[in-house]
């Protein structure tokens, strides 16, 4: 016998000894199951894998991007062309500041886009554009990149851009329709064709090609700088401003996919990478995800090529949509494409709001009224 207030283990393991090796309840079987456990197995089994797995389920883009830095390297840098402009300086001088002539004439100017659904985007890029092009190029298709059917928005609203039908080139084509495939896939179908609605425009060899989305817009003197000055390289990329949902947010100065060829025939084909080395600066504005209605985000988020990145159903919910665009926070919650920990951090957290309506395209500040939601303070839309 032990003295009051102690106990014999020894007793206490006998007793469940002769417990467990006897059938026994299920609870009894539960309770001889769970003293072979420490409460460090307990936490791990039982807490930590599971939280681990809700993480990883919930936040795996997170932790991906994140760790970018350690699996993959910055791409090659650009070889950046300073870029010169005022009003008030002449067309021989601003040659002549980027090291190039004068010509005798302006080459032709070919502006070819694919169209998915971006109106304002695109009467604001052709409005800016329409002194200097020689042909709008457009192609459209009744498919999404990820085959979704969709009507032809462009011939809905055709007549709103009776101010560019003399000069427009405008083609239809059928979508695939194959589910399950990588969207980029027929992204690129799409680009094929435009190559082809290019010839039938009538390009030839030395005239501009603008390759680039709708939502990418060069300013108009930088195309007529092109246009005019012998010595720009070949192939181009432009760098415009980097804009998200409005010109209140600018996320940062580092757009570079559109570009200027010099056409060659049988050369040249329409993408949408990088393809040279040289990138003029500050030439434009990218504006992405600027629309007017939340169904145009709904739509866009399910129809393009990234359409992966929406992977919880709240995502395309339009009350979170409206608090993401006020808020300049991202749309699928992702962190910033970087490839450095100290840009990735810098860039970690909402878009700061930007109150300069300053050199952005003319005929959206001349028609402020229409486009009021992508100037700074007006971040509500149209539910649709």
């Amino acid at each position: 016998m032990l003295p009051d207030g102690y106990s014999s283990s020894k007793k206490k393991d006998a007793y469940w000894d002769d417990v467990c090796g006897q059938e026994v309840s299920k609870m009894a079987r539960i309770r001889c199951m769970m003293q072979t456990f420490d409460i460090r197995t307990f936490i791990v089994l039982f807490l930590v894998i599971p939280i681990g797995f809700t993480g990883v389920y919930f936040h795996g883009q997170k932790i991906t991007y994140f760790l970018r830095p350690l699996w993959q390297s910055p791409p090659k840098p650009f070889i950046t062309i300073p870029h010169y402009y005022h009003e008030n300086v002449s067309m021989d001088s601003l040659c002549k500041l980027h090291g190039w002539n004068l010509r005798d004439y302006p080459r032709k100017v070919y502006d070819a886009v694919l169209f998915n659904n971006e109106i304002d985007m695109l009467t604001i890029r052709w409005k800016e554009l329409h002194p200097y092009v020689t042909q709008f190029v457009l192609l459209e298709t009744n498919s999404t990149f990820t085959s979704i059917p969709k009507p032809h928005y462009f011939a809905i609203n055709r007549e709103r851009f009776d101010f560019a039908e003399p000069r427009l080139t405008y083609g239809t084509i059928g979508g695939r329709f194959k589910k399950g495939e990588n969207p980029f896939v027929e992204e690129a179908y799409q680009r094929v064709a435009l190559d082809q609605l290019l010839k039938i425009a009538g390009i030839e060899d030395g005239d501009l090609l603008i390759m680039s989305d709708v939502d990418e817009i060069p300013s108009a003197h930088t195309i007529d700088l092109l246009r005019w000055c012998d010595g720009p390289p070949p192939i181009l990329h432009l760098n415009l401003n980097n804009y998200l949902y409005s010109f209140e947010f600018n996320v940062d100065h580092s757009s570079w996919r559109a570009s200027v060829h010099q056409y060659q025939k049988g050369k040249t084909r329409y993408a949408h990478y990088r393809q040279t080395d040289y990138l003029l600066a500050e030439s434009g504005w990218h504006c992405s995800f600027c629309f007017r209605k939340i169904t145009d985000f709904v739509f866009k988020m399910k129809a393009y090529s990234h359409t992966d990145r929406v992977r919880l159903s709240h995502f395309l919910d339009p009350k979170r949509i409206q608090n993401v665009i006020c808020n300049g926070d991202d749309l699928y919650d992702m962190l910033p494409e970087e490839y450095t920990f100290k840009d990735i951090i810098a860039k970690m957290g909402p878009i700061p709001h930007s109150y300069s309506a300053v050199h952005l395209p003319s005929y959206l500040l001349n028609n402020a009224d229409e486009y009021r939601y992508l100037l700074p303070g007006n971040c509500i839309r149209e539910a649709g």
